[in-house]
């Protein structure tokens, strides 16, 4: 997908702008050095960028997407609850162990997608892709049911992935 400009080598005013402020925000330094710096990445950064973003938008579903992010974040909420009780309870009742879920999930961002789901949910993290992209190894801080938890993160978290990336 090509800028609205025609010069490949100088990106859309609104990144650079955009960019420029992120960073002069995050610095709290609005000296004429570091104005420069910003003006020079917010050039860099969409250059380098624009070679590995795709054509098409992957995200099939942007309100399902919306809907699927703020069911993240209850579950991040929930499951910090949850975690630290575990946690500040009895260890000995902890079942630590890894989980192999079967994918249904098609695609290089779709599967990255869960995975970062998966990571980003207190007491779940993912471990690893198999070569085939069939499988996600999966370690949980307690697993009492194997079969419930793949259960959980296929319905809970790949389906409306399944549907949002239509794969």
């Amino acid at each position: 997908m090509r800028n609205r400009n025609s010069n490949p080598y100088i990106p859309d005013p609104l990144k650079i702008a955009l960019l420029m402020a992120f960073w002069l925000l995050l610095t709290h330094r609005f000296t004429f050095g570091n104005v420069l710096l910003a003006a020079f990445l917010a050039w860099l950064i969409p250059l380098g960028v624009n070679r590995i973003r795709t054509a098409v938008t992957p995200v099939q579903k942007p309100l399902k997407f919306v809907s699927f992010l703020g069911l993240l974040l209850g579950d991040i909420i929930v499951s910090n609850i949850v975690v630290a009780k575990q946690v500040l309870g009895a260890p000995a009742r902890l079942q630590p162990g890894f989980v192999a879920i079967p994918l249904d999930l098609t695609g290089d961002l779709p599967i990255t997608m869960l995975a970062s789901t998966i990571s980003l949910t207190p007491g779940t993290v993912s471990i690893e892709i198999s070569e085939d992209q069939k499988t996600l190894y999966v370690h949980a801080l307690h697993v009492a049911d194997e079969t419930m938890l793949v259960d959980r993160i296929k319905q809970r978290y790949e389906k409306p992935l399944k549907e949002i990336f239509e794969c």
